[in-house]
């Protein structure tokens, strides 16, 4: 197989048929796994961006998806999901408990959404930032009683 093979980044997953006959295979890409990882790690609070550090930034410039910037899933031998995230947080967190959060949130999504199980996920804290304030323009229109 070459390196290019599509199906080295496609995990098929058995779906039990009352029938003896089923209707074909189910292929998840790993590339859609990254993306779930990636929607997953952003819906806890805390997390500022997921990727974003230097080499992240220069295999962005070569990367083909977004999706996969900052997230590397594989399958071990029996096929479960080993996941690895680079994530920036918000500084004045307690950075292992965001860390926690993430992982079990990723863990928790990955599960339902491909019924496959999750061996590992490891977080790697790339960096902190600080929260972004809101612009003048945001701020203004949420301050005044508005009549139109």
């Amino acid at each position: 197989m070459s390196s290019n093979d599509p199906s080295i980044n496609e995990t098929s997953i058995p779906v039990p048929s009352e029938e003896s006959g089923s209707l074909g295979e189910i292929k998840i890409n790993h590339s859609v796994v990254a993306s779930i990882v990636r929607l997953a790690a952003l819906e806890v609070t805390g997390v500022v961006a997921v990727g974003g550090g230097f080499v992240d930034g220069i295999a962005e410039i070569f990367s083909k998806k977004e999706s996969d910037r900052g997230v590397r899933v594989e399958e071990d031998e029996v096929g479960d999901y080993k996941i690895e995230i680079r994530v920036i947080l918000r500084f004045g967190l307690e950075l292992a408990k965001v860390a926690s959060q993430v992982q079990q949130n990723i863990a928790d999504q990955v599960q339902k959404m491909t019924s496959k199980q999750v061996a590992s996920v490891n977080v790697i804290i790339d960096g902190v930032r600080m929260a972004e304030p809101k612009s003048e323009s945001e701020s203004d229109w949420t301050a005044g009683v508005h009549t139109d």
